[in-house]
């Protein structure tokens, strides 16, 4: 069941906005004039420092902007700014429209993203169409890299380079649309390398990222704090796992979270996460089964705490394939067990 500890933690960090893009107009935003009817247009004052700067704290961003898509995009290279914008929305759809693409090619959701434009009407458009959208005016521009949504608590090695393994995550999604034959022939060409291990100390500062920035992959939505998860770390009742995996593209970084909580001939999964940039290279069922494996090696029984949200769905169907089975409800609170009956093997094309 849920401590007092937790729900403490849960009622402080819930409501926790945390942006993971922000997403940029460019005529009279990025730079000043018009592209198509201006002779030359010259970049805001700072701009690229802060494009930099918010690059640099694992914030995504991209563009939104209506243009002509070649010539905008040629005026980004020129500016040296082009590699800085991942999936630019470059055409004359409503923003609106090309937000709902950004968010759904980086698979976060519409409450993590910020769009700043000079125009009060597009501005109003978004609010109105996506309301869960922070829109912020091109006057408060200067205003940006102060706002608390846009100050991780910590900027941690997976942050700096955050950019570039989405990078890498497009090199993948191309090379799989490329590819003839079956998604598991596909995944064996990837030579992935999967690792789960004890958290350490020089962990915990990801671990926390982790726990705030994945919504969609998250069995209960609890969220902890370094000090928390030291605890835990720490704790003779309990066992916090990290995962990370590579392939030949590069680091995904680490990118699972499971905190176990051990009783005399009882072990609960109090947490299982996975970022969403993994959904599809089955790793989080090898993690469920790690800890599965380990339960039976251990003779205890395996229960696990789920609760249930418009994002989630995705982690109680895993556990459904899993064969936990549901034994107890308590308002939202979902108790499975295992039997440990069936464990499944790790699939051929990961080593791990």
């Amino acid at each position: 069941m849920i401590s007092t500890q937790e729900q403490d933690v849960n009622s402080k960090q819930k409501d926790k906005k945390v942006i993971k893009c922000v997403v940029w107009d460019l005529d009279n935003t990025l730079w000043h004039g018009v592209l198509l009817e201006d002779k030359q247009v010259s970049l805001r004052e700072n701009i690229v420092n802060l494009i930099h700067t918010i690059d640099s704290r694992g914030i995504l961003q991209s563009i939104a902007s209506k243009n002509e898509s070649a010539t905008a995009i040629a005026k980004l290279e020129e500016f040296g700014l082009k590699e800085y914008f991942l999936y630019p929305q470059i055409n004359w759809n409503s923003k609106a429209s090309s937000i709902k693409e950004i968010a759904t090619s980086l698979n976060i959701a519409l409450d993590a993203i910020a769009f700043v434009d000079d125009q009060l009407f597009e501005l109003e458009e978004v609010k109105f169409t996506l309301p869960e959208i922070l829109c912020i005016n091109a006057d408060e521009i200067g205003n940006i890299l102060d706002m608390p949504v846009m100050n991780p608590r910590f900027i941690t090695e997976d942050s700096t380079i955050r950019r570039l393994m989405y990078i890498s995550d497009i090199e993948r999604q191309n090379a799989e649309k490329e590819f003839v034959g079956t998604a598991d022939e596909f995944l064996a060409t990837l030579n992935m390398n999967f690792t789960i291990s004890l958290a350490q100390e020089e962990d915990l500062q990801r671990a926390e990222e982790l726990t705030l920035r994945t919504n969609q992959l998250n069995t209960t939505g609890y969220t902890y704090s370094y000090d928390e998860l030291n605890h835990f770390r720490q704790s003779g009742n309990h066992k916090l796992l990290i995962a990370s995996l590579e392939d030949k593209y590069g680091s995904y970084g680490k990118i699972g979270l499971a905190l176990i909580e051990y009783q005399t001939d009882i072990w609960t999964i109090k947490l299982l996460l996975m970022s969403c940039r993994v959904m599809s290279r089955g790793v989080g069922t090898i993690m469920m089964n790690h800890i599965m494996s380990l339960a039976q090696k251990n003779n205890v029984r395996l229960l696990a705490e789920f609760i249930p949200n418009d994002r989630n769905r995705m982690m109680y169907i895993s556990y459904k394939f899993a064969d936990f089975k549901e034994i107890d409800k308590n308002d939202d609170l979902i108790i499975f067990e295992n039997d440990l009956s069936r464990i499944q093997s790790v699939p051929s094309y990961v080593n791990f």
